[in-house]
């Protein structure tokens, strides 16, 4: 279980402490797109995702969207929100947050990774070595694949917060 575990879990991004990361050291930070940053498929960054995003830069945090989605997709999204990007990442193995950290000049210990699924995100993430943290899903509408996984994935947050090992911040 401890795998599955988030270091934090939070409503959204915009709930995540910024300042406490870059106190901690963290120079990176891996994100998820569908559902993390906007809703599944949509090609447009909101103006308060560009304003996170600008935030996060400002405290010393390089935005990197780490996604399973196909190259264009992601190419196309991270063109408009003007930051790098690692399109079809294959999480929750470790080579696409590799090859982020390489790209971004990190180190697994000053890179945290953001996404709103277990078995992709925090998963990938903890197994890459970085500090991770679990969003809640932006919107109910997702691919098949991952509306299935959620099944199993409510079972696994119920018994992390049954366990007082996940609560919200």
């Amino acid at each position: 279980m401890r795998g599955l575990r988030p270091a934090e879990y939070h409503k959204s991004i915009f709930e995540i402490d910024l300042d406490k990361l870059r106190r901690m050291g963290k120079r990176a930070i891996m994100l998820d797109l569908d559902n993390t940053l906007v809703r599944w498929n949509d090609p447009t960054p909101t103006p308060a995702l560009l304003s996170w995003l600008a935030e996060a830069r400002a405290h010393g945090l390089q935005p990197c969207i780490v996604s399973n989605n196909r190259g264009a997709r992601v190419r196309e999204f991270a063109s408009r929100a003007g930051v790098p990007f690692i399109g079809r990442a294959g999480k929750p193995r470790v080579k696409g947050f590799a090859e982020a950290m390489q790209r971004l000049g990190v180190t697994p210990d000053e890179t945290v990774v953001v996404g709103d699924q277990i078995f992709t995100d925090v998963l990938g993430g903890n197994r890459a070595g970085a500090y991770t943290i679990l969003v809640v899903p932006i919107d109910r509408r997702e691919f098949i694949g991952t509306r299935l996984v959620r099944i199993i994935e409510r079972r696994v947050l119920s018994y992390l917060q049954r366990r007082g090992l996940l609560t919200e911040k």
